[in-house]
């Protein structure tokens, strides 16, 4: 079982080669997504338009349902062969969050809590956006204990980019 990738998209190109991904999300806000690379078979390219916020903003778009199930769907059509990767602006919230609600999704007898723990020990700069995560625990049934757990380990390490890093599924 391959792991979950999440860089900055400063990093994209070195670790789309570096780790042979074979699926792509990008989140990013409105018009400023990028173009399917190569090396990414067509299918396997997930765009999620979305801002970085937590509540309402004039000219941003608002994390909603929506760009989770895109999360959600994606992740399940991912066949784990080889690496997925996620990248947003900076690796610090959007793909983050991205990368943990994908973990729990794939791995439902998994711990909450053990999971954003694994998350921070990988990223001590991970600072999941909080609304994502609040969405996709109700849609997973969770009962809260997801935006708990991100509450737990509570803000990243200060950073104008993150570093890659990868977040083992087991």
């Amino acid at each position: 079982m391959s792991d979950i990738h999440v860089c900055p998209l400063s990093q994209l190109p070195r670790i789309l080669e570096r780790t042979g991904a074979s699926h792509l999300m990008t989140l990013m806000k409105v018009g400023t997504a990028i173009a399917r690379p190569e090396g990414i078979a067509d299918g396997r390219h997930c765009v999620v338009e979305v801002s970085d916020i937590v509540a309402p903003l004039d000219g941003h778009v608002l994390p909603g349902e929506v760009h989770v199930r895109r999360i959600l769907d994606f992740a399940a059509s991912w066949d784990r062969d080889r690496p997925l990767l996620i990248h947003c602006y900076a690796g610090i919230s959007r793909s983050t969050a991205a990368a943990y609600i994908a973990a729990c999704a794939l791995a439902p007898e998994r711990d909450e809590a053990e999971i954003a723990r694994a998350l921070r020990a990988a990223s001590p700069s991970a600072t999941p956006n909080a609304l994502f995560v609040e969405i996709a625990d109700r849609l997973l049934e969770r009962g809260g204990r997801m935006s708990a757990a991100i509450a737990g380990i509570g803000r990243g390490a200060d950073a104008f980019e993150g570093n890659p890093f990868a977040l083992a599924l087991g």
